[in-house]
């Protein structure tokens, strides 16, 4: 409880790491974020892969394949819904970093809107991490949540950086970063408790969990996070960029397990 609680602390914290990169450099270019998010995408990529949906697959026996692949598009189709509320978080901002909208107060809304959208995936994600922590070994929980975490670090940079432009005053960005990392640590929260408690009173609960947040952690890749790597240019270098994420996280995991 207490290892999960501290690394809740952590993955919230990540983004307030990536807020104070967004303050330090405000003109980095697309070249450098786009090959940072895209080992982060890596990353993110081996988590949920090797940290959840294998686990899914283990821990669910002869329904593990199939209870695996109903909870991944269960995962997927989920943040589909919140797609239909919230739009993509890519299409919020322009390849110059203004967001999308022509000035004042339209530049505001769009911003905040992103910040919003930053905010409910972050749910997700801290669900994610519970969910390991509940239900799986330790090494796995771990990888599972530095992979998060080290995604919320270019995620809080492009929110602060967001605010900034559109005039925001810095306490106010301080107070948005700090909200987008709160609402990861009340995932962290809620993926360890209710999960763990309906595992525990319903087997196949375990393996359908694990896997659907896996499921959401692949739509974000997939979705998300690759379409803006790929959109200003770097195409190359953030692909190779991903495969060392991945790598980074494979070699943890076998080394960790």
């Amino acid at each position: 409880m207490l290892l999960a609680f501290l690394t809740a602390l952590g993955v919230g914290g990540a983004t307030l790491v990536g807020g104070a990169l967004g303050f330090a450099f405000k003109g980095i270019s697309h070249r450098f974020s786009d090959v940072a998010l895209a080992f982060a995408a890596g990353v993110m990529l081996a988590a949920a892969t090797l940290g959840l949906i294998l686990p899914a697959v283990e821990d669910g026996g002869t329904l593990g394949l199939p209870t695996a692949i109903v909870g991944i598009f269960a995962g997927a189709y989920a943040l589909t819904l919140v797609d239909k509320f919230v739009p993509h978080l890519h299409r919020l901002i322009e390849p110059d970093g203004t967001p999308s909208g022509a000035s004042g107060g339209e530049t505001l809304r769009k911003t905040l809107l992103f910040v919003v959208a930053i905010a409910i995936h972050n749910v997700s994600e801290g669900i994610a991490a519970g969910v390991g922590f509940g239900t799986v070994e330790t090494s796995r929980a771990l990888v599972v949540a530095g992979g998060i975490a080290l995604q919320n670090i270019p995620e809080g940079l492009i929110v602060v950086s967001a605010l900034l432009v559109a005039g925001v005053d810095a306490r106010k960005t301080i107070l948005c970063a700090l909200v987008s990392g709160l609402v990861e640590v009340l995932g962290v929260g809620f993926g360890y408790g209710v999960v763990g408690a309906a595992a525990s009173v319903v087997p196949v609960a375990l393996p359908f969990a694990l896997a659907f947040a896996g499921g959401t952690m692949l739509y974000v890749v997939s979705d998300e996070m690759i379409p803006e790597t790929h959109a200003h240019g770097a195409e190359r270098a953030a692909t190779y960029s991903l495969l060392a994420g991945f790598c980074l996280m494979l070699a943890a995991d076998v080394l960790l397990g």
